[in-house]
């Protein structure tokens, strides 16, 4: 399969902003939303156990976690060949795209990876997305507009890009946090529907302290899950943001990723086989097309003028 002849794509510049503080500050700032995440989940499920059975919140808290971990555990396993499968995406060999597999091979070299299986979407809009458990089970598809209307640095910055989610962990990382994104649901639904079927009946008989304890766990039910998808959210944007400096690093050429972003979000055509389910894991946001009124807030990609203006400053 042919790819686009190598050109240096034009790079207007900006301030100098290092590579290495750009990957440590969006690392501290993941550390810091998961640390979020996890109080906020500890605290639902403390406050459950407190209302409900008055001395048990601790209990509650692992006996939820253990719930959510048993459903993520299938998803961990399997899900990478969900999303290949809901993609349409088909493995290709070495003898099909010999220049895709060396420019792939160079950059897992570089990147200390093993070289992670390889499918094709057969799609004319540009983008590509990585998947798998670990770096030993990873896996990489491309659609083939990308391989046709991006030249050889452009898709070495989208594939260096993709190959830095892989060597991040960052789908391991996002499983966690669907963990927690899925314990905070399960807690806040548990304590809803008791309060509505007369349940916390202990907490109100004792007096000020329980009916604070109430109150508190009412109104944390019904916003929990609303700031934990938040934060899964503001967790994503910030990985690609990492995955943005890493690939640029890998590359040592952002301004060849930052041409790529721009002929992505300047291309028309839509990717049929996307899905609000596989959406989050591509290179850009298939589904998005045009701003609306609080993109910022539950976008999982970063806009991709504030990506470009990023890369642009390295």
């Amino acid at each position: 399969m042919e790819i686009g002849s190598r050109q240096a794509p034009a790079s207007p510049g900006g301030g100098e902003l290092n590579v290495y503080g750009a990957i440590a500050s969006n690392r501290r700032r993941t550390v810091l939303l998961v640390g979020f995440f996890l109080v906020l989940t500890t605290a639902l499920g403390y406050l459950l156990g407190e209302i409900f059975w008055p001395g048990s919140g601790l209990y509650v808290v692992p006996l939820a976690f253990a719930i959510a971990a048993v459903a993520a555990a299938a998803s961990y396993y399997a899900g990478d060949r969900v999303v290949l499968g809901l993609s349409h995406a088909v493995e290709v060999d070495e003898a099909r795209a010999p220049e895709l597999f060396h420019v792939v091979d160079a950059l897992a070299t570089g990147a200390g990876i093993p070289r992670p299986r390889i499918f094709i979407i057969e799609d004319h809009s540009p983008n590509a997305f990585a998947t798998g458990r670990d770096p030993a089970h990873a896996s990489v598809a491309i659609t083939s507009g990308l391989l046709t209307k991006l030249n050889r640095s452009e898709l070495e910055g989208v594939l260096a890009h993709e190959l830095s989610h892989v060597r991040n962990r960052d789908t391991r990382l996002m499983l966690v946090v669907a963990v927690l994104l899925g314990m905070a649901a399960l807690i806040s639904d548990l304590m809803l529907r008791s309060m509505w079927f007369g349940g916390g009946r202990r907490s109100r008989q004792q007096g000020v302290i329980g009916l604070v304890l109430l109150v508190a766990g009412l109104v944390l039910a019904i916003l929990a899950p609303l700031i934990a998808q938040l934060v899964r959210l503001a967790i994503s944007r910030q990985r690609e943001y990492l995955a943005d400096a890493s690939g640029a690093l890998l590359t040592r050429f952002p301004a060849a990723l930052a041409s790529a972003l721009r002929k992505i979000a300047s291309d028309p055509t839509p990717l049929a086989t996307a899905n609000q389910a596989t959406a989050p894991l591509y290179f850009a946001n298939p589904l998005e097309k045009r701003h609306r009124w609080l993109d910022s807030a539950f976008d999982t990609h970063p806009p991709i003028e504030d990506r470009i203006r990023r890369l642009e400053s390295m």
